[in-house]
């Protein structure tokens, strides 16, 4: 199959696990996995969940480096602020 065909496939709308794939999209968003950008853009391409949840998760990042470009991000805010998005879906 051709990279052609793979993007012209609709992404799932249900994710099997989504809790065990968010901590992976997550530790790649902080560039703690070597293969990255395969696995990632192997994920995406294949899971709506998931894409949604990579592309808010990076938006909540980079309003917070934005906003606290002279402090590191303390976990527990972007914990809470990820739980709130969640109670609002």
């Amino acid at each position: 199959m051709d990279k052609n065909e793979e993007a012209s496939e609709p992404r799932k709308h249900q994710c099997k696990d989504t809790s065990k794939c968010f901590e992976l999209l997550e530790s790649i968003l902080d560039g703690e996995m070597d293969n990255s950008k395969d696995v990632l853009k192997e994920k995406l391409a294949k899971c709506q969940p998931c894409f949604e949840h990579f592309h808010l998760e990076q938006a909540i990042r980079d309003v917070l480096k934005n906003k606290c470009t002279k402090h590191e991000l303390p976990a527990e805010l972007a914990n809470s602020i990820r739980s709130k998005i969640q109670e609002i879906k």
